[in-house]
């Protein structure tokens, strides 16, 4: 029987049909393939390959799946039409990396024309000179591309030929091209390892134990109705990257905090932390997220993600806000007042549920002192003291107990706490690289933040500088227009603009500063079905293209208080709304004003 791996790339490419054929016949030949029956489709060996495990597969009329196969193994890459998939798989070398055992991919025939121009072009003075070839084979560097690398003769030429190598490979070689030590190269190494676990002794022809060690890149199958449910999953829900999914099912001794710009995955580790702890963990597990919208949205997304009824049952989404109304309510026997004779407010009421947590045996919530085993918090960033104090006693000391993730740059409440000031001692790890945003709108959104210093989370201050993404592409739009009428005439042009090239109306997302002008522009577009909201609606989610509009001065930022240390955390406050705002957009992020932009918009 085979064992079936399928990549990324599988589900996208059969949810486009190929010449009238799509994945109902590549799932039938999988089928078949999978039983070894007669009729089942046979992998086919590539005249000319320059990996002779690389072979493609006849899935449908006209469509072939790329597979590379060792032995009983066979790692399904993607589907492509014909000559397409002989085009891949004629260009694509793998291997193993030979110190963190995981696979990788080359486009070997780019790679094959890009060195004789490096030759040609190489210097007296090369880039790695000071290098020695041990050292780089210690990092894992392919003996296979070594004469290339000693053409090198500047950063740029490292730059330009990231698309063809792995990221494995790539990496340590970026951080060396920049002036860095073996040592930060070798971190850099371990930031694409997916799993704790020290591989021991890698071997390089051992395909089957490198897929295990890449859930990025490949995920086993059992049978093609397990096949169907990976294929039919979100992206998110299968493959997270290297760091993400480390964290997301690592164990921990002691409280962690993971801090991380927009797009590095924040949210979709916390997902996955929370499923991991109901599936693995010891008790009930609390994902306390920032507002009802948040709150609603997590609940599907976890829905979606975990597919054992009984798992499922053992998460609470929640907040803070809502656990001490809960609390308090067990505790008295009745629903606290918010409003009216004997009224409390919120941070009277979080205050009072955390005494009764912290209280004694014997009291009055008896044995539901510590009500959940597990804690995640995403958006930490925006928690208040009390709140913190609150999930703090809402959770035991012990392994695995409290999980925090945000970014102190996204804050847009007025909350600068350190976890260590609420009696939280977390260990810290960063996320580096945005795979949501392409490096043009991060760019962008840096610039429109400020890169520089902000506090909270974190003891000392956190900085944006630093951070790059995954990808690149198109640079944010900002259109200006001379009235609100214009300016709306343009906005409804743009997003029927959208709607006519194909984008699904659920991946847009129409936003404004106030809740007067999100309500203008919804009548609008009404019958459209785009989201319409505020920029504060936006936060904590993510579409393809966001529009905002009224970006204005006088409106962005919104006019701050008089008292000079008022006006600066407005200020600031402001710029981290709008900055949020930005940078939910995947692909394409469009920014319209009347009269003068904002002076945010003047970088």
């Amino acid at each position: 029987m085979p064992r079936l791996a399928i990549g990324p790339d599988l589900p996208r490419a059969l949810a486009v049909p190929v010449g009238g054929h799509g994945r109902g016949q590549a799932l039938a030949a999988l089928r078949l393939f999978l039983a070894s029956t007669a009729g089942a489709p046979h992998p086919e060996r590539v005249r000319g390959a320059r990996d002779a495990r690389v072979q493609t597969l006849r899935l449908a009329e006209g469509l072939r799946g790329v597979v590379v196969r060792q032995r009983d193994v066979y790692w399904l890459v993607t589907a492509l039409p014909d000559a397409e998939a002989w085009d891949f798989a004629n260009r694509h070398r793998y291997s193993v990396n030979s110190v963190i055992g995981v696979v990788e991919e080359w486009d070997a025939q780019a790679l094959g024309s890009v060195e004789p121009a490096l030759r040609r072009s190489a210097g007296a003075s090369r880039l790695f000179d000071p290098v020695c070839d041990g050292d780089l084979l210690a990092l894992g560097i392919n003996v296979w591309i070594l004469p290339l690398i000693r053409h090198i003769t500047t950063e740029a030429d490292v730059e330009a030929i990231e698309p063809f190598l792995p990221p494995t490979q790539h990496r340590p070689l970026a951080v060396l091209a920049r002036g860095g030590t073996i040592t930060e190269a070798w971190r850099e190494l371990d930031e694409c390892r997916a799993i704790d676990a020290d591989p021991g002794p890698v071997d390089p022809d051992d395909l089957y134990q490198a897929l295990l060690r890449s859930p990025d890149r490949a995920v086993f199958v059992g049978d093609v109705d397990e096949l169907e449910r990976r294929l039919d999953a979100p992206d998110w829900c299968t493959f997270l990257h290297p760091p993400q999914h480390r964290l997301a099912r690592s164990h921990f001794e002691h409280p962690v905090l993971v801090t991380g710009a927009a797009g590095t995955g924040k949210t979709l580790i916390a997902l996955h932390r929370a499923a991991h702890l109901a599936a693995h963990g010891e008790g009930r597990v609390l994902l306390n997220t920032f507002s009802q919208s948040l709150r609603e949205e997590l609940s599907k997304r976890l829905d979606t993600l975990v597919e054992d009824a009984a798992v499922r049952k053992r998460i609470d989404v929640d907040n803070a806000d809502h656990l001490a109304l809960r609390l308090v309510a067990d505790a008295e026997g009745r629903q606290p007042a918010l409003v009216g004779p004997g009224a409390r407010n919120l941070t009277d009421l979080t205050e009072e549920a955390a005494r009764l947590l912290n209280a004694p045996p014997g009291d009055l919530l008896g044995e539901v002192r510590k009500p959940y085993r597990h804690i995640v918090v995403d958006e930490g960033q925006d928690l208040s003291p009390a709140q913190w104090r609150l999930l703090r006693a809402a959770v035991p000391h012990a392994a695995d107990d409290f999980f925090v993730l945000g970014d102190p740059h996204q804050r847009v409440t007025d909350h600068r706490v350190t976890l260590e000031q609420v009696g939280i001692v977390a260990t810290h790890h960063t996320l580096k690289l945005s795979y949501r945003l392409p490096q043009e709108l991060l760019s962008f959104g840096v610039r429109l933040r400020g890169g520089g210093p902000t506090d909270g989370l974190v003891t000392g201050v956190s900085e944006l500088y630093g951070y790059r993404a995954t990808r690149h592409g198109e640079r944010p739009m900002v259109r200006a227009y001379d009235s609100p009428e214009a300016e709306l005439d343009g906005l409804t042009a743009t997003i029927d603009g959208w709607l006519a090239e194909g984008v699904a109306p659920e991946r847009i997302a129409v936003a404004a500063r106030t809740t007067a002008l999100a309500r203008r522009a919804r009548r609008l577009l009404e019958g459209r079905d785009v989201l319409v909201t505020t920029f504060y609606g936006l936060k904590g989610r993510e579409f393809d293209r966001v529009a905002l509009f009224a970006v204005s001065e006088g409106i962005v930022p919104d006019p701050p208080p008089d008292d000079p240390g008022s006006r600066a955390r407005a200020l600031q406050r402001e710029r981290s709304v709008l900055f949020v705002a930005c940078t939910r957009a995947k692909a394409l992020l469009y920014i319209s004003h009347f009269g003068r932009g904002s002076p945010f918009l003047s970088f």
